[in-house]
């Protein structure tokens, strides 16, 4: 599954880089030992494991080992930590939210979603981190690359500013971002806009007569909806909190579906 494959060369390359590194920390390593090592790492791209080789060469206290390279090759495959993914989940209770989250954080999100259904949120939470580093620990020794993806809410500001954000991060390729962009981005302001803003503005301009009448839909709406009885107001909260819960379902099955893929 991964991508960086290294050349020949490169793997030779790799191996006289963890022999200077296990000298420049006081050892002396066999050629063929970190030959061997350099063939392990090989999955991943030559800069991540040399700039893992530089961090150990400041952070490892005693002797180079394979394993301490490769904690810091995969913890900068891009993956949040798990109290980063945790507040990631749940912005998804937001169902106006527009969230970029990885596939593990959706499958972590599925496996603890009984647990916060029961309205136990420290529970959800153990359930959630223990899920999340499961399915990181797996695609890590797999070699997944990170994979961000979108789920929109029904906020259009919100939309763009996640989307942006996740461009600023590299969470998500910049030509993916400016595609969202360009599909959120706002069409040029008609008169019927002009009109709609004039409302909160107090500029009168005169609407065409389908929005008009849309407008005074929109206006007997409001104030049914303000003399709307507790029961009519109790409906309506139901119906918004059954909103959510089809947008956390189809979180759920895009979930279950990634988990049957792999």
């Amino acid at each position: 599954m991964n991508t960086f494959e290294m050349n020949d060369q490169q793997v030779a390359g790799l191996a006289a880089a963890i022999c200077a590194t296990a000298e420049a920390m006081g050892q002396e390593m066999n050629p063929g030992t970190a030959a061997m090592m350099a063939e392990d790492l090989c999955a991943y791209s030559v800069p991540v494991v040399k700039a893992a080789l530089k961090a150990c060469r400041f952070e490892v206290k005693g002797k180079l080992a394979m394993a301490d390279i490769l904690q810091r090759v995969q913890s900068s495959d891009g993956r949040p930590g798990k109290d980063e993914a945790w507040a990631i989940a749940m912005t998804t209770n937001d169902e106006f939210e527009t969230v970029v989250l990885t596939d593990e954080i959706q499958l972590a999100l599925a496996a603890a979603k009984p647990v916060l259904d029961a309205g136990d949120r420290v529970g959800a939470r153990m359930a959630f981190i223990s899920a999340y580093e499961r399915f990181v620990s797996q695609a890590r020794e797999e070699t997944k690359p990170v994979n961000w993806h979108v789920s929109v809410g029904f906020d259009t500001n919100s939309r763009i500013q996640a989307v942006t954000k996740a461009m600023e991060l590299k969470r998500i390729p910049r030509e993916h971002g400016q595609k969202y962009l360009a599909d959120l981005s706002v069409e040029p302001i008609s008169e019927d806009g002009r009109a709609i803003a004039g409302l909160l503005t107090g500029t009168v301009t005169r609407p065409a007569p389908a929005l008009r009448e849309k407008l005074e839909n929109v206006k007997n709406l409001m104030l049914e909806m303000r003399m709307a009885s507790a029961e009519r107001k109790t409906e309506m909260r139901i119906e918004a909190a059954n909103e959510l819960a089809d947008r956390r379902a189809l979180l759920i099955r895009q979930a279950q579906e990634l988990e049957q893929r792999t």
